[in-house]
């Protein structure tokens, strides 16, 4: 993990008050994603875990060294399709991504792995080995609506979270039928990522009175029913 670059992430909870300040601001001092649609984009993503939940449980238990695998897509555009592994250590992240296609998504999802191990990309094997050694299986859904916002200086990204929700034990993600619901009464989620240093401009347009760094999961509140 040493050669891997690792950044600083901050999770805040917020109010839809908040969210409308932080909007403004950002609007002011940075530039929108330009992947984003009118402002925002729908994700959804399919996470991975084992019997025992344990993605979950270090998650909640904030264990030092942990990491979780996801297949994810942008604005229910299933052509492009990403395979990540979230790595967190000392509380910076990595993140590694290569691409699917819907057939080896839905594969995954079946659980026919075969042809994983003859794979050309190494997450796409390293996942396979997981699924294989520690019982790896897809998980749940987890739905949201983001609004994104970069800034060069730093490499920063904040981004604006709402509408969480879960698709239960459904795992037929590719589907867009699938049913999800809220996931309970989510907060709306203010998050901000950098690299070596978060400049100023940055630090005063996320700042909000009586607001702390937090270690929400958006995994973690979309398994509250099981």
């Amino acid at each position: 993990m040493k050669d891997l670059k690792f950044r600083h992430e901050w999770k805040h909870e917020i109010s839809a008050s908040d969210r409308i300040a932080i909007r403004q601001r950002m609007s002011a001092v940075a530039s929108l994603d330009p992947h984003a649609t009118e402002g925002t984009y729908f994700i959804r993503s399919l996470y991975f875990d084992n019997l025992y939940d344990t993605a979950l449980r270090e998650k909640i238990d904030g264990v030092n060294m942990r990491e979780k695998f996801r297949i994810r897509y942008y604005d229910h555009n299933t052509s492009l399709i990403h395979l990540e592994k979230k790595s967190k250590i000392n509380g910076l992240c990595n993140k590694q991504s290569c691409h699917l296609t819907a057939e080896e998504a839905q594969k995954i999802v079946d659980g026919d792995l075969e042809w994983m191990p003859h794979s050309e990309r190494a997450l796409v094997i390293d996942l396979y080995s997981k699924m294989k050694s520690k019982g790896l299986k897809p998980a749940t859904i987890v739905d949201y609506t983001r609004e994104p916002f970069i800034y060069g200086p730093g490499n920063v990204r904040v981004t604006l979270d709402y509408n969480i929700r879960t698709g239960l034990k459904c795992v037929d993600f590719l589907k867009s039928d699938c049913i999800t619901v809220p996931a309970g009464d989510a907060p709306i989620i203010l998050e901000v990522k950098w690299d070596e240093y978060l400049p100023d401009i940055i630090k005063y347009a996320v700042q909000l009175p009586n607001i702390r760094s937090s270690a929400f999961s958006k995994y973690a509140v979309c398994r509250i029913y099981g």
